[in-house]
């Protein structure tokens, strides 16, 4: 199992994109601005997106990758790209993005027939086979209806929070998982706790407390930090104590894990 880290911070500026994680070769999770630095020819072999939920910095390339890849998909007779989310966020996606104002709906393009992108809608709890991967949906407390998901393997899960608050369910779920490596967010400083307690997202001490519920040791990845803040923040996460090897997660890193 590969997963290569195309974006994994909480903005953009010189040398930071926002969150997306290319699987293999044909599986995205997410689709923030890292996805720009794939080749043509690397989007035209994406045939899934699973999305965490609707906020922009994990949507933003799902329309400019369709409108790059329509014509050589097109003239592969290539299926399309199938765009896994929960139902909100498929609402929230064609409401809001997909309408023919902000960006034309390519669910209905080249032609309604043979559509260069399908939704397809996912529950928590659900376990997709895509090849030979198998993908679970993983719980998430955001400002909107959100998802993390687990990548299962033979020999361990890589799992990702997505954005997301304090969150009993997923240690819940997680202490039954021989989880190999988690990417979990920690997008602000402590000095900005009640900011992140709003927002429902996590900030050092928060995420003290959250991996305790996880005993078993694993490779952790902060992920979602602003940029500017890394050094900040993974200074605030050093200063405790864990069971855990935790680091920052590097745009350009890739992640092997046996399969």
């Amino acid at each position: 199992m590969q997963i290569r880290v195309l974006g994994c911070s909480g903005s953009i500026a010189a040398g930071s994109r926002t969150t997306s994680f290319l699987l293999d070769h044909n599986i995205l999770i997410d689709a923030g601005t890292g996805v720009g630095d794939l080749t043509l020819e690397e989007m035209v072999q994406i045939d899934h997106i699973f999305v965490t939920h609707s906020h922009l910095d994990h949507v933003l390339s799902i329309g400019l990758l369709a409108d790059s890849v329509t014509r050589r998909r097109s003239a592969a007779s290539m299926p399309p790209v199938i765009v896994h989310a929960l139902a909100p966020t498929i609402e929230a996606l064609r409401t809001h993005i997909f309408n023919g104002l902000i960006w034309p709906d390519f669910t209905r393009l080249p032609s309604k027939e043979h559509p260069v992108l399908r939704f397809s809608a996912i529950e928590v709890g659900h376990v997709l086979s895509i090849g030979k991967r198998q993908i679970e949906v993983l719980s998430a407390k955001h400002t909107v209806p959100a998802v993390g998901y687990a990548v299962l393997g033979s020999q361990g899960a890589w799992v990702f929070s997505g954005d997301t608050g304090p969150n009993p369910a997923l240690w819940e779920r997680l202490r039954s998982l021989p989880v190999a490596a988690l990417v979990i967010e920690t997008a602000f400083r402590d000095d900005e706790s009640a900011l992140a307690t709003i927002s429902k997202h996590l900030c050092p001490a928060q995420l003290r407390l959250e991996l305790a519920q996880l005993s078993q040791p694993a490779r952790v990845y902060i992920t979602h930090i602003k940029p500017g803040e890394v050094e900040a923040v993974m200074s605030e996460i050093g200063a405790h104590d864990s069971v855990h090897r935790i680091q920052a997660l590097v745009s350009g890193q890739t992640m092997d894990l046996v399969d």
